[in-house]
């Protein structure tokens, strides 16, 4: 059995969507001071490779805490997207994958845009789906929608299209993934959230299994 971590590491210097604070990480309690160590983190809910729930983006929606666990686990079609040079991805590269998505949970998106982690570039021109390709993957059973860029809609975005086609039929987005390229056309793929009341969004520690 091989696993694939596809998780970025939370630090205080991790990048984090324009806009957003970095992440607060201090040392609360010490084996000096306390005969312990304890840390005391603040971050946002959507932090580092997270999952978004759809509460995030329509009110009275269906917050993570809502959802059974067996929904942040389940096959995963990984569809590569590396060679994709145009900002949006059409239908026409996904329709290949469409028998392995019928029996799918989650299709995870490898555009290898996760090399700029860490650089300006990852914040600007990463390829995103087009409306109708979000609207084609929609219509599958999925769970879940994975990519390795900061979000599914450009930064910047007001109207946020490509999360509510999903959010709204219930798949979850997962963003902010990395390693998807080393996978291999299918895995079991696991993004379980922390359990928090209400939530929108929750850091993942995210993982491809192959067994």
């Amino acid at each position: 059995m091989l696993i694939y971590d596809l998780s970025h590491t939370i630090s205080t210097e991790m990048p984090v969507y324009p806009g957003t604070e970095q992440p607060q990480i201090i040392d609360a309690c010490t084996y000096e001071k306390d005969s312990y160590s304890e840390k005391k983190i603040t971050f946002y809910s959507h932090t580092g490779t997270h999952v978004d729930a759809p509460s995030h983006l329509l009110p009275g929606a269906k917050t993570l805490d809502q959802f059974a666990s067996e929904q942040f686990l389940g096959e995963a079609v990984i569809i590569k997207l590396q060679h994709v040079t145009v900002r949006e991805i059409a239908v026409e590269e996904l329709k290949i994958y469409e028998q392995l998505l019928q029996k799918a949970s989650f299709c995870l998106l490898a555009t290898g845009w996760s090399r700029y982690w860490g650089k300006d570039e990852y914040f600007t021109a990463y390829p995103v789906l087009s409306p109708a390709a979000a609207e084609w993957l929609a219509q599958f059973s999925l769970k879940g929608v994975g990519v390795d860029a900061i979000s599914v809609d450009p930064v910047g975005s007001s109207t946020f299209v490509i999360h509510k086609i999903f959010l709204q039929k219930n798949i979850l987005i997962i963003e902010n993934l990395t390693n998807l390229e080393r996978l291999p056309q299918t895995c079991l793929f696991t993004c379980l959230p922390l359990k928090i009341k209400d939530a929108d969004g929750s850091p993942v520690r995210a993982a491809g299994i192959v067994l």
